[in-house]
């Protein structure tokens, strides 16, 4: 490292040590009497560095002590960020004002190295092509059937397998791994016409991929963490800091979804309608760059949120044998009514007739979100609904995580997991209870309004394929007793990951 990027680091290690005094002197003054507190000249930032490491946790305390569940974040230079776990104020963001809150410079900025111009980092009309040829694709009912056949083999014959061979010698198997695995053998599958094989038992590229693409996930998000806007850029061109990594993982992540493009340009292969990327592949105008931005959109969004949506999912079943056994008596209800073997995996149709563990996963999803927040700019000055101003220039966040975890949402039982929640007497009197679904504005799990998740039903397809096979074959057990009051830490990352994963026994039923 050179002399400059010592000094760099020594000034910033000065700067730290005075917001830290700063905080101890004045921390008993803060100017305003709930919310965040905001300091002079500082604003938020002592308490931001204090509370950086647990920023979901911290972020939720001040939002439930607030009138509307809002907060307004002041951070030096004049930088307002404004907070809500408010369903209208989110409304209010993501519909009836939408195009007052896009993405914004510094969010597509700070995502530009890791995500590029896909469609997960992309505003007007790029965003709009993007879509418009993504959802041809996934409202295709060829596209449903091959999710069920990709997702069936690989279970059959990769994923139980695992399982079982885990049971029958004992061992402690990292859950969250394997379905992280299993779910980009999946994506790429159904959307690239490409099997990785992570779940074949060989050390392929696929595996460096991963690797890859969860550092720099991670360290992508600790650029939204950071004290100091656009010190990534410094770090960046001085070469140091996790930039260093950030930059070899982003290299990593774009030379296998490059490959993927090259190969399939140099094969020629498919029709326009064979799967997503030849879709892509068809207009003349997206270059190989932009393809590979694309590619690694939806990795993001097939392989990260549903992998971690069933770990948390499987880590709250363990300490909650009420929820599986109700979900084990739904599956035997179903299991008799087609007189099938429970050795034959579930179709379409019994997937959804699974009204309680739909309600279990969604349940599971409003406790732990995988993206747990979504951050965006205000071009004009606005009010929103809850009567609270916003100003052009401020960035905007809501946070599902929080929202999932506010009494004024959910009840005074908000932090139980508990499906019944979900389930409503079926029309008709035969006292069936059903699935019925909230209010995407107050359960914004999948986004909402135009730019609502794509693929919610391809995952609640995936999710529930997975979690019947698995609870109705095995029982899982976690190494470390799972308890609500003490859940596993998490990554802060694009999606909210375990720490140390989620290590588990298996055993057959």
């Amino acid at each position: 490292m050179d002399i400059i990027s010592l000094q760099i680091l020594f000034l910033i290690f000065l700067i730290f040590i005075f917001l830290c005094f700063y905080f101890d002197l004045i921390k008993s003054k803060p100017l305003t009497p709930f919310g965040f507190s905001s300091y002079p000249l500082v604003g938020t930032v002592p308490e931001f560095v204090v509370n950086r490491h647990r920023f979901l946790e911290w972020t939720t305390e001040v939002l439930a002590r607030t009138p509307t569940n809002t907060a307004i974040l002041n951070r030096p230079g004049k930088i307002k960020g404004f907070l809500t776990a408010n369903p209208a104020n989110v409304e209010h963001m993501i519909k009836t004002n939408l195009e007052n809150y896009p993405k914004g410079a510094r969010f597509i900025n700070l995502l530009g190295d890791f995500l590029g111009r896909g469609i997960f980092n992309a505003e007007g009309e790029s965003w709009r092509a993007q879509r418009k040829i993504a959802s041809h694709e996934f409202n295709t009912r060829s596209l449903r059937n091959f999710v069920m056949e990709v997702a069936v083999v690989e279970l059959r014959d990769r994923f139980i397998p695992i399982l079982e061979k885990t049971a029958d010698m004992n061992q402690v198997v990292d859950l969250q791994d394997l379905l992280e695995r299993f779910t980009f053998d999946n994506i790429c599958k159904i959307a690239f016409n490409v099997d990785p094989g992570c779940l074949s038992g060989d050390i392929t590229s696929g595996t460096e991929f991963m690797k890859a693409f969860e550092e720099a996930a991670t360290n992508t998000t600790r650029r939204f963490l950071s004290v100091f806007p656009g010190l990534h850029k410094v770090r960046k061109l001085l070469k140091c800091g996790s930039e260093i990594k950030l930059q070899q993982s982003i290299e990593t992540v774009h030379k296998f979804a490059g490959d993927i493009i090259k190969s399939r340009m140099d094969k020629k292969e498919g029709k326009p309608d064979e799967d997503l990327l030849s879709r892509f592949m068809g207009n003349p105008e997206y270059s190989p760059e932009f393809l590979r931005d694309i590619v690694i959109s939806f990795i993001l969004a097939g392989r990260d949120t549903t992998s971690s949506a069933l770990t948390w999912f499987f880590w709250l079943l363990a300490s909650h044998p009420e929820v599986e056994y109700k979900i084990l008596e739904e599956l035997k209800t179903i299991r008799l009514r087609s007189e099938k073997n429970h050795r034959e995996l579930y179709s379409f149709d019994e997937l959804r007739q699974m009204h309680y563990l739909h309600s279990a996963i969604s349940e599971g999803l409003r406790l732990y979100p995988p993206v747990p927040v979504d951050t965006k700019d205000c071009l004009k000055d606005d009010v929103m609904p809850d009567g609270t101003f916003v100003g052009k220039g401020w960035y905007i966040t809501y946070s599902s995580y929080a929202m999932g975890r506010m009494e004024s949402v959910w009840g005074q039982d908000r932090l139980e997991f508990r499906p019944e929640r979900w389930l409503v007497e079926e029309e008709g009197g035969r006292g069936n209870m059903v699935y019925k679904p909230e209010n995407q504005y107050k359960y914004p799990v999948f986004h909402g309004g135009p730019r609502v998740c794509l693929g919610k039903e391809m995952a609640y397809i995936q999710m529930k394929l997975i979690a019947s096979t698995i609870i109705e074959m095995f029982k899982i057990d976690t190494v470390v007793p799972a308890d609500d009051k003490n859940p596993p830490e998490h990554v802060m990352s694009l999606t909210i990951r375990m720490k140390d994963g989620l290590k588990v026994r298996v055993k057959k039923r």
